[in-house]
């Protein structure tokens, strides 16, 4: 499986960006796909994942009610729409695949930059 991720930028304070990842391979449908971020000097966290169907999302506390991850299985991407960007979301952006959905990500895109000013 090979992960593009895109949509990344430099927005203001408040602004909107909406990430996306296309994944080659017929068996995308079937992953569990999550976001994760890594801020300069930080370690890489979770944003948000989405289950194989679309029905089951989690989001870390500090995006919740700001992002919001989705998917399109019949155009192997995953998406993630951030509203009301702060500073602190400043980060390079990756997208990973979880076949077996254990939360183990085998899969890595090359990540993405979004860049918030205040």
């Amino acid at each position: 499986v090979q992960l593009q991720a895109s949509g990344g930028g430099s927005v203001q304070a408040g602004g909107s960006l909406r990430l996306s990842c296309a994944a080659s391979g017929r068996t995308f449908s079937r992953y569990t796909m999550g976001w994760f971020r890594q801020a300069p000097g930080k370690e890489r966290d979770v944003v948000a994942w989405i289950n194989w169907s679309g029905r089951t999302t989690y989001y870390a506390d500090s995006v919740k009610g700001r992002f919001t991850i989705s998917r399109d299985n019949a155009k192997n991407t995953v998406y993630l729409q951030m509203n009301s960007l702060k500073a602190e979301d400043t980060a390079v952006y990756y997208c990973a695949a979880d076949p077996a959905g254990g939360s183990r990500y085998d899969y890595w895109g090359q990540g993405t930059l979004v860049t918030v000013s205040s």
